[in-house]
């Protein structure tokens, strides 16, 4: 009979094509740029915005950054980009149905930290002050 620890464990995924994995890789590395997180939930969460709102709105970003940033996000088809043929040109960006997939995915994560915070919080305090003794 096995235990219960055992049991919890699952086994092994299956193996991935490497084309897939490879994707796996890049995509996480991607996403782990808290930039990109960043700007899924901000126009996740106000829809279509112009190049200064969605700045504004996830704060702390150089406009190269946020430039290089939305333009790989466009690339990996994660958000629309359209530019308005008006002076001066009003270009706005607005999640596509893969990036509202892709903000669906880490929607738990930020489901964790709420539910979480304070447990994290105190863990960090007690770590600070056995590290200050």
């Amino acid at each position: 009979m096995e235990s219960i620890e055992q049991a919890a464990v699952p086994g092994p995924w299956p193996k991935a094509a490497p084309e897939v994995e490879a994707l796996v890789r890049e995509m996480i590395g991607r996403v782990a740029d808290k930039w990109t997180l960043l700007i899924l939930e901000v126009l996740e969460e106000h829809g279509t915005l112009r190049f200064t709102q969605v700045g504004e709105r996830v704060g702390g970003i150089s406009q190269k950054m946020l430039t290089k940033t939305l333009r790989q996000m466009e690339a990996d088809g994660l958000l629309r980009r359209t530019v308005h043929p008006v002076i001066p040109p009003r270009v706005e960006y607005t999640l596509t149905p893969l990036g509202h997939s892709l903000s669906e995915a880490f929607c738990p994560v930020w489901l964790w930290a709420e539910a979480n915070y304070a447990a994290v919080m105190r863990a960090r305090a007690a770590f600070a002050g056995a590290a200050a003794e």
